[in-house]
């Protein structure tokens, strides 16, 4: 069973940075990719990063790219988001997800395992 739980959410001062961590279980068979989602209130759910365990390629949605770096941490079985330069528009509840796509890593519709998310409140 996939198990996946996002931790790091708070609220943060436009300009500033905040990481995010999964700590993620039971995703070694059946998946082949990790991803951060996020969704706004009243917002269809976005697509921020996404990374192939096994070769560490990263992949990072327009909004976010230059200011998020997705990194894994194999031995611990952990995923982490760092965002820089937050900006008010980053307001949303993140979400760690897993799946099994050979494309398309942004498209929530190909995930098959989500965490429970947790909120980044970004204030101007």
């Amino acid at each position: 069973e996939v198990r996946l739980v996002e931790s790091g959410g708070g609220s943060v001062q436009a300009g500033g940075s905040l990481s995010l961590s999964c700590a993620a279980s039971g995703y070694e068979r059946g998946t082949n990719v990790m991803a951060w989602f996020r969704q706004a209130l009243g917002k269809e759910r976005e697509g921020v990063a996404a990374i192939r365990p096994s070769s560490d390629s990263p992949y990072y949605g327009d909004s976010v790219k230059g200011r998020a770096t997705i990194a894994q941490d194999k031995a611990k079985k952990m995923i982490y988001l760092h965002m820089y330069r937050l900006k008010p528009d980053d307001t949303a509840t993140y979400y760690c997800a897993a799946g099994l796509l050979d494309s398309g890593l942004l498209d929530p519709s190909g995930y098959n395992y989500w965490g429970q998310g947790t909120q980044v409140t970004v204030s101007s």
